[in-house]
């Protein structure tokens, strides 16, 4: 006797099929592709990136705080006050404000970069969350437009890096090679959106599983393996590149510094 068809509405995302209409039934959910050993490969590859990503960063950020502030060099111009100092971070930080400044083109490519990686990220709440919150629904129209804008700001960076003379002449392999694997990331992560969406609860569960220190099947997919791949890759190398600005940016003596700080010294 066969199962019948039902669409399927779990009670800890009761919003989802407005989310993914095109969602089959549970029975395919049931007869998703999965393999443990892969499953038990990137649980294991995760952890161990897990580590290297936290303690990277710590190290990191108490390298920078513990780097002794000799000279006031402040970028001008100098804020006067701390209020002042702390509004320049501020719209430096939420709209790259010397950016602008220095390049339109670059300002446009990075902050639509930045923003649209800010909801993709949001979106994936759904997978580390045991309950993911009901307003999440509404941010998938606009997330599925952000992995498009995220995928063409980083094909625009870099392209800027290959066409631009004295862009190319200071870049590194390095700077290429983390803007192909942003980019792999992005495009096989929009792929996964639209060729494989039925199989996006297996992926949750296995994500919730690696949590839980309870590793999960995993569906047999080889862009998801090639996402996951990418990701993992750039989380371990991500605290030794030059994407660590942001929180070096804090501790930057040309950003953090004013001028009545230098007087009352």
């Amino acid at each position: 006797m066969g199962l019948q068809s039902k669409r399927v509405v779990t009670p800890d995302f009761p919003n989802q099929r407005a989310a993914y209409n095109s969602f089959d039934d549970i029975h395919s959910l049931n007869r998703a592709r999965s393999t443990l050993t892969p499953a038990l490969i990137f649980a294991v590859t995760y952890y161990f990136v897990a580590v290297i990503f936290f303690a990277g960063i710590l190290w990191k950020i108490i390298s920078y705080a513990r780097t002794p502030v000799k000279n006031f060099i402040p970028i001008a111009p100098v804020p006067a006050t701390r209020f002042a100092m702390l509004a320049r971070m501020t719209r430096e930080v939420l709209f790259f404000e010397s950016l602008f400044r220095a390049s339109k083109w670059t300002w446009i490519f990075g902050w639509v970069f930045h923003y649209a990686l800010l909801i993709v990220l949001i979106r994936h709440l759904f997978f580390v969350t045991e309950t993911p919150p009901s307003w999440l629904v509404w941010i998938f129209t606009p997330s599925d437009i952000a992995a498009w804008m995220m995928a063409l700001s980083l094909f625009g960076l870099l392209l800027r890096r290959c066409a631009v003379d004295r862009v190319r002449y200071i870049s590194s392999p390095s700077d290429y090679l983390m803007l192909l694997l942003l980019l792999t990331i992005a495009i096989t992560g929009t792929l996964l959106r639209y060729t494989a969406h039925h199989e996006i609860f297996a992926v949750r569960e296995f994500v919730l599983g690696i949590i839980r220190f309870s590793p999960r099947n995993l569906p047999s997919n080889l862009i998801l393996y090639v996402h996951l791949s990418s990701v993992a890759l750039f989380l371990a190398v991500f605290p030794f590149s030059k994407l660590i600005h942001f929180p070096a940016y804090f501790f930057s003596p040309s950003h953090n510094q004013y001028s009545s700080q230098y007087v009352k010294k």
